[in-house]
């Protein structure tokens, strides 16, 4: 959140007005290969078939690959499946690691067909009372009320924002993207506009940009500045830390309370003319710079 830039919250934005405070520098995240666990030289063949046919070869993919694409779990995850022997194809147990598939395959995971489905990508200005879940016990309203009638396909929210958190929230049914954008080797730059209870002091800025020491041990923002020069209860913050309520918890180890807070940025997605409570699909280039990691 470098000075003088302008952060896009929707219905506000705001920008840096005073010098931002910055934490010390942090290695980018590391990058994991992508290689099925077990492969072995040499090219992998499909599994046999009922009606005994064989499929062309360039129609084939691998079965972890149409897996991850059913939307249930990254490829790595899929490898595990097949392992333990969770997987059939046309009525065969597959263990092999590097098996290929067609479209047109009966691929069962504990006996129910996994279908491979259109990708969606989905992003939702969440609006505060709701909860980040695809289902309540205590049956208060959750995020998937608001997309429900987006799409035919079956997605997820990818990570989680309080019930009164409000802001960018991503949706996809796009397994292996969801896991690399919630795994902790793989943090993501978060922007946070911040309204506190009161006045946020100077001191107490320099002490929160230098980092804290809570109950899990410590945290440092990436940046922050306050978001107004009229108002100093509201405070732009920089993070890409993924523990829970850290925003919140932050300010409250220093005395304040968050009487509101606004995700205005997720991984190079912003909610830029999204209106609270309305959806919409990303673009090919969003989607794209996702997969690419393009943001941090």
């Amino acid at each position: 959140m470098n000075q003088g830039a302008r952060l896009s919250g929707g219905e506000k934005s705001f920008s840096s007005t005073s010098p931002v405070q910055r934490g010390g520098s942090r290695p980018g995240p590391g990058s994991r290969s992508e290689k099925p666990a077990g492969r072995s030289g040499g090219q992998a063949t499909g599994p046999k078939v009922q009606d005994g046919k064989s499929h062309a070869e360039g129609k084939l993919i691998r079965l972890n690959k149409y897996i991850a694409a059913s939307g249930i779990c990254s490829r790595r995850e899929a490898d595990d499946l097949i392992s333990a022997g969770l997987v059939s194809v046309n009525g065969q147990t597959i263990t092999q690691l590097g098996t290929k598939v067609s479209e047109d395959d009966d691929v069962r995971y504990n006996g129910v067909r996994m279908q491979n489905e259109r990708k969606v990508y989905l992003l939702l200005n969440k609006p505060k009372d709701y909860v980040t879940t695809t289902d309540d016990p205590k049956e208060r309203k959750t995020v998937m009320l608001l997309i429900e009638k987006a799409c035919n396909e079956r997605i997820y929210p990818v990570g989680r924002l309080d019930r009164n958190t409000t802001g960018v929230l991503l949706f996809t049914n796009d397994g292996e993207l969801a896991k690399k954008l919630t795994h902790p080797s793989h943090q993501k730059k978060k922007i946070y506009h911040v309204y506190l209870d009161k006045a946020f002091s100077a001191g107490d800025m320099k002490k929160l940009a230098e980092g804290l020491t809570l109950e899990d041990g410590f945290i440092q923002p990436d940046a922050i500045s306050y978001a107004s020069t009229e108002n100093k209860r509201e405070v732009g913050l920089e993070i890409h830390s993924g523990q829970n309520r850290i925003v919140r918890r932050m300010f409250e180890h220093l005395d304040y309370r968050v009487m509101k807070l606004d995700r205005v940025y997720y991984a190079g997605l912003t909610k830029k003319d999204l209106p609270r409570g309305k959806w919409r699909f990303l673009t090919e280039k969003e989607v794209n710079r996702l997969k690419m990691n393009a943001y941090e």
